[in-house]
């Protein structure tokens, strides 16, 4: 039997690394390194591989653009699953290198921002160079050469220790309890049964720059009781003011009150992708208000086939 094939983002030792080995459905997967998001979204596309794991999101800087923007363009792609990871680093260096000494670093853009605070207090003279991931921060800085852009990487520690790198300082964090949240992605497949606690992600546009639009998306899903767990704004790169928004809900597509809001955003916008219902990972049920729950719905939808049917219902 041949075993799936699943990209990451790498070198190996990323933090991504780690959320391939927790995903659900991969166990006994071959485990790729990629260099980029894209490069691993499209691997999955091009059938070079079964899943892609990516990160989507960190509590401390909000969504990863770049897999915002892959998700939100391209062939679709279908959102499995979800890991979260917790997240903190140390601050790595070629032997012998002193905190006095270190004038540069470099890591993931995202780790720089988490570590803001951090290298403020610590190293404030330090400019940040960005990389394409924390581990290959680790491995540029550790090449033969010597002649990195940077005198230390901000990484997981089995990135640096695998790189021979020396580890200055641990728990370099301006959070301690920062997570990140990575997701599974394969091609487009029926999403699995509901279990009572997903998650739903959708991209919509809206269908003019106008006053309201906007709030006649989120209606969609606030009169049904919906509650959002993340939204950002993404541009849609055709003119100046013209957005997407991503979209996390909790529920399922299956469940009454999710499927008529994609309805409803199926009326009122232009374009809306379906990126996949899952289990959340934190395994939290939604709490709908009053009247919203998903047997409100299939009763009003009962009652309304009673007065097709007969002309009456009971109340």
């Amino acid at each position: 039997m041949t075993s799936l094939r699943l990209l990451y983002l790498g070198p190996p030792g990323t933090f991504t690394e780690v959320a391939a080995g927790r995903a659900p459905g991969a166990s006994g997967a071959e485990r790729v390194p990629v260099a980029s998001v894209d490069a691993a979204l499209n691997g999955v596309r091009e059938g070079e591989a079964d899943l892609a794991v990516v990160p989507i999101e960190n509590s401390v800087e909000g969504g990863v653009t770049s897999t915002l923007d892959a998700l939100g363009a391209g062939r679709p792609l279908s959102i499995r699953a979800e890991v979260l990871v917790p997240v903190s680093f140390v601050l790595a260096v070629r032997p012998g290198t002193a905190l006095v000494d270190v004038r540069r670093v470099g890591s993931h853009p995202h780790a720089l921002a988490q570590c803001r605070g951090w290298l403020a207090r610590q190293l404030p003279r330090a400019v940040t160079v960005p990389a394409l991931s924390t581990a290959a921060s680790a491995q540029v800085l550790a090449g033969a050469s010597g002649d990195a852009p940077y005198d230390a990487a901000l990484c997981a520690e089995p990135a640096a220790l695998a790189a021979g790198l020396e580890v200055l300082e641990r728990d370099v964090a301006d959070n301690a309890g920062a997570v990140t949240r990575f997701v599974v992605v394969g091609r487009p497949a029926a999403p699995p049964p509901p279990t009572g606690s997903d998650k739903t992600t959708v991209v919509a546009s809206l269908a003019q720059d106008r006053s309201g639009a906007l709030l006649e998306l989120l209606e969609q899903f606030a009169t049904r009781g919906i509650n959002l767990t993340r939204i950002e704004s993404r541009p849609q790169g055709t003119e100046l003011g013209r957005y997407t928004f991503s979209i996390d809900c909790e529920g399922h597509v299956a469940d009454p009150r999710v499927s008529e809001a994609l309805m409803g955003l199926h009326r009122v916008c232009p374009q809306v992708r379906y990126l996949g219902s899952y289990p959340r990972a934190d395994g939290l049920a939604p709490v709908p208000p009053a009247g919203t729950a998903d047997r409100d719905f299939t009763a009003a939808r009962e009652w309304l086939t009673q007065l097709l049917d007969s002309g009456e219902a009971s109340a």
